[in-house]
């Protein structure tokens, strides 16, 4: 199987903008929130050129340092966004989803790398990055999703362990449906992407399957590692309740 991605010009590219603005358009007349959408577009754009020229520079480089950086900057951010959907209590709880998407999605990123993909150098810029990109997303998701249901359900008068159990649950759903749509469904984005450049399918597949047991770890590991390191403060907020 020999072919090679196809480079997008920019004019062609500027095509797939046209569902975009009737997308906005439905929400726009449906009088949705529009302009918090055309926000995200247009941060999309800037971040993704600014991550492009960024990471082309660090494989270029390939130096551990710049790598290392990079994962912590992922960690960071992933963590505050993560509990966005909190209206209160943001601050208080960031150290605990800091410390859980390091563990749960550090631990299952360290486990791939070099027990699964042997990587060499252990940093190797082109792989870990993408890599950790999809780990720290995954546990970000969970751990927003685990957040959120926890609030809501301690704010239920719901006793914390039942809460915890809840949470947990609801955060794994969309990690859930996408382990049962793959292959089915959807043909996900690393295998997608190995096919158009022709890798063999049956190759694809085994990183895609490395892919999605990475995600679902660690989902799960981050999720519950904040659920527990958080009991303190959503035990605090469960007296308050009542």
């Amino acid at each position: 199987m020999e072919q090679s991605i196809q480079n997008i010009p920019l004019l062609n590219l500027s095509v797939s903008f046209i569902p975009v603005a009737l997308a906005l358009f439905v929400l726009f007349k449906w009088s949705l929130n529009s302009s918090n959408a055309l926000y995200a577009l247009a941060r999309m754009l800037i971040q993704l050129l600014l991550v492009g020229y960024l990471l082309s520079f660090i494989f270029e480089s390939n130096h551990s340092a710049m790598v290392i950086g990079v994962l912590a900057i992922m960690v960071f951010a992933s963590s505050w966004i993560a509990l966005g959907t909190l209206p209160t209590k943001r601050r208080t709880l960031y150290r605990h989803a800091l410390l859980s998407i390091s563990a749960g999605g550090g631990f299952t990123l360290l486990i791939i790398t070099q027990g699964v993909l042997t990587l060499d150098p252990w940093y190797s810029p082109p792989l870990i990055i993408p890599l950790a990109g999809m780990v720290f997303a995954n546990s970000m998701n969970s751990v927003s999703l685990a957040a959120e249901r926890m609030s809501a359900e301690i704010q239920r008068q719901v006793r914390y362990i039942d809460a915890r159990h809840i949470a947990l649950q609801a955060s794994l759903i969309p990690i859930i449906n996408s382990m049962f749509a793959v292959g089915l469904v959807s043909l996900p984005g690393m295998m997608t992407g190995q096919i158009l450049s022709g890798v063999s399918p049956l190759i694809a597949v085994r990183y895609q399957i490395m892919v999605m047991c990475m995600i679902f770890a660690s989902s799960v590991l981050s999720a519950a590692f904040f659920l527990l390191l958080a009991k303190p403060i959503f035990t605090d907020m469960e007296t308050e309740q009542n």
